[in-house]
């Protein structure tokens, strides 16, 4: 298709998802059940853009897969603690969002965030929080604690799931423990390899499928995020999300370009088209997270208003966002895993 400049220019000021004429394609590498269907299609329909989806499991499995080369891909959706790893790696391209139109949108909350100052490689996808679910038909005493984890009552017992995540099991037992994050002190993390080597007698799985383990019964219990257990409440409406009194993580995905993107400009139109409120809700409605954008709770459905799993009581603890470690943690941690997982 024959471009004129004066068209283009009109173009690139359309970016709710109006009358574009980009097309092309874009290829997502994102969450596994984590893209709004809904969304994909009217971007498709805005832009004139293919857009294919694959999935992955944890931010460790897309970096991997990213460090190999030759993707394909044009965006990741990495967690706060990847995105501040891959700025670092050189893997991601700085597309300044913080000077596209929409950014106007995004909560001031999330401008100057930790992994990437200022917004140069990235914009808010979801955010929300790793604690767990119950199964209250089976258990109704005091869920918010730790010990449901790590020293579950004998209802619980072997009806646990944990995620199969390094970072999230490790700091849930630091937590449980009165110990800091990113630890290097031997004798701590002593003790939190022998917590963690005890509690797993009671663990029945280390898995991500949460919502399938919990509807089908498979466990009670599952260490979880919040809009993942708001999913499964919906099959299973005995199930509560616990906002555990030791301390809890919180997180947030991020929309961000790879460095060798083959399709970047459609890339960029996608993090912009991501950003109007009544796009930004989709995403939610369906994955059912809180986002980053404002204005976009009027297109979003009721029940995110006043989930359980989305508003915190407020007696709970501020949720923790955890940066990445340093080398050293890393490897040590690693040896804790590894010897857990055996």
């Amino acid at each position: 298709m024959k471009k004129f400049p004066g068209v283009l220019a009109a173009v690139a000021a359309l970016l709710a998802g109006g009358q574009a004429m980009a097309a092309g394609e874009l290829h997502i590498y994102n969450w596994g059940n984590y893209t709004s269907p809904e969304l994909k299609e009217k971007f498709e329909k805005a832009y004139d853009v293919k857009v294919t989806i694959d999935g992955y499991d944890s931010n460790e499995t897309m970096l991997a897969k990213v460090k190999a080369g030759a993707t394909g891909y044009d965006i990741v959706v990495p967690g706060d603690y990847m995105i501040q790893i891959m700025v670092g790696e050189g893997l991601l391209a700085e597309t300044n969002p913080s000077a596209m139109e929409n950014y106007k949108h995004v909560d001031d909350r999330w401008k100057d965030v930790y992994w990437d100052p200022g917004r140069k490689y990235s914009v808010p996808w979801q955010w929300g929080t790793t604690s767990f679910a119950v199964n209250t038909a089976v258990y109704d005493g005091d869920i918010n604690t730790l010990a449901i984890l790590f020293d579950p009552p004998d209802a619980l017992k072997g009806r646990i799931n944990m995620l199969n995540d390094i970072n999230d099991v490790i700091n849930a037992g630091l937590r449980y423990l009165g110990y800091p994050r990113c630890n290097k002190n031997k004798d701590q993390l002593k003790e939190l390899s022998q917590l963690l080597l005890n509690a797993k007698q009671h663990w029945r799985t280390m898995a991500y499928e949460t919502i399938e383990k919990l509807t089908s019964g498979d466990v009670d219990v599952s260490q979880n995020w919040n809009g993942a257990s708001m999913r499964a409440r919906k099959q299973v409406p005995t199930l509560k999300y616990a906002y555990p009194r030791e301390g809890f993580t919180g997180w947030m995905d991020n929309v961000a370009v790879l460095k060798d993107a083959p399709n970047l400009e459609n890339a960029k139109l996608f993090m912009n088209f991501i950003m109007v409120p009544e796009n930004a809700a989709l995403i939610s409605n369906f994955a059912r997270y809180a986002n980053g954008v404002v204005g976009s709770e009027k297109f979003m459905d009721p029940e995110m208003i006043e989930s359980p799993e989305i508003v915190m009581p407020a007696n709970a603890p501020a949720p923790e966002f955890v940066p990445p470690c340093d080398k050293e943690v890393v490897d040590l941690y690693n040896k804790i895993w590894t010897n857990l997982k055996k």
